[in-house]
């Protein structure tokens, strides 16, 4: 935008209802906002495609902008689901085979222990059960897996697996 990203992004998005209202019910506006640059070809280039992955990563009749892409989850939401849902599939596809089959949610576990910082105990609490228990589920996840949750980069590897399943 000419104007700094900021106010474009809050102008349009408190004349966005206003906008909404004049259309149709199946018609919907989006638009992406990318971050300000100057009218030079790299930067101009950049600028675009920042601005078409916020489109592409906001909600429906929304308005999407670059600076709101501050988190794994934030970036990987513009991503299309046919490449999100494959990397879930190849990483965590064993895991949720075995959850298919079995009465324990090895995603389950993997989620909370992530969402505790590889915390056994708090992992164990949030689950309610034996710390042993957590430690079992998480070397059958890693044994599933080929990954190792003691090392930041598997860790990733996996959150961001989680963070492209299907159902969010």
């Amino acid at each position: 935008p000419a104007a700094p990203a900021a106010a474009a992004t809050a102008a349009l998005r408190e004349a966005w209802p206003a906008l909404q209202r004049n259309l149709t019910r199946r018609q919907a506006l989006r638009a992406g906002v990318g971050p300000t640059v100057r009218p030079t070809g790299p930067e101009l280039r950049g600028g675009l495609v920042q601005a078409g992955y916020a489109l592409d990563a906001a909600p429906a009749a929304a308005v999407g902008a670059s600076a709101d892409q501050v988190s794994l989850a934030s970036l990987l939401h513009g991503i299309p689901t046919e490449v999100t849902g494959a990397f879930h599939r190849r990483l965590l596809g064993p895991v949720a085979a075995h959850d298919r089959a079995n009465a324990v949610s090895l995603l389950d576990t993997l989620g909370t222990f992530l969402a505790h910082d590889g915390s056994w105990a708090r992992t164990a609490e949030a689950l309610h059960i034996h710390v042993n228990t957590v430690h079992y589920r998480i070397r059958r996840i890693e044994e599933l897996t080929g990954r190792s949750l003691a090392r930041l980069e598997d860790r990733l590897d996996l959150r961001a697996a989680l963070l492209c399943s299907p159902a969010g």
